[in-house]
């Protein structure tokens, strides 16, 4: 049986690390899985993360940066997607639509209408479950800090990654029975076992890769 599986939250929350050790844990249990990351995971992807997320790169408008992760994430869900579902396999996604929603939407103003059709046209497999990856505003600007490969979203202002978080809040409110609420403050260790007895349920009703 497939499972589609998204992590979503702020920059900073450690999204990607709890999707890779996601990842790791179920393949060592014996599921057959795919991991891969929005925007990228197909070559088109990965030179439109380039264009996108480049700090210091061609200003860019709102529905312009929708407009390029919508094309890399229709790519990414026809060619990659979409294969590994019919196939069975666990997919799990390192941000998709709601990333949109929450960025481009709630951060930078981009009218809900415009984001709403993109979303359709784009992303048309929903997620099984979506796990929320949450932090308040000052840890993820703190950890942030101590990257280097800083991108033109994680260097926007405080009221931005709120506004973010604020969007997110609201995509929960409007699908609860899709998404997973996990407390992003602990260690990375401590986070992937919450996650673990959240996905435990589902887990038992799908099956090993033979």
């Amino acid at each position: 049986m497939p499972l589609f599986l998204t992590f979503e939250g702020p920059d900073g929350s450690g999204k990607s690390t709890q999707a890779r050790l996601l990842a790791d844990e179920l393949r060592a249990r014996g599921h057959d899985v795919l991991l891969t990351r929005e925007p990228g995971g197909t070559p088109l992807g990965e030179q439109l993360r380039e264009v996108l997320l480049a700090h210091g790169g061609a200003p860019m408008t709102p529905t312009a940066m929708a407009l390029i992760m919508s094309a890399a994430r229709a790519q990414l869900v026809h060619d990659v997607i979409k294969p590994a579902l019919r196939s069975d396999r666990i997919v799990i996604l390192d941000r998709y639509a709601d990333s949109t929603s929450a960025y481009q939407g709630a951060g930078l103003g981009l009218d809900r209408e415009i984001v709403d059709r993109l979303r359709a046209i784009a992303a048309p497999v929903r997620p099984d479950l979506t796990f929320y990856v949450d932090v308040p505003e000052e840890i993820a600007l703190g950890r942030l800090s101590d990257r280097n490969d800083a991108n033109r979203l994680d260097v926007e202002t405080v009221a931005f990654h709120r506004r973010v978080r604020e969007g997110y809040e609201q995509l929960i409110a409007e699908e609860p029975d899709r998404w997973v609420r996990i407390d992003g403050t602990g260690t990375p260790d401590r986070v992937h076992v919450t996650i673990m007895q959240a996905l435990a349920p589902v887990l038992r009703q799908t099956p090993k890769a033979s």
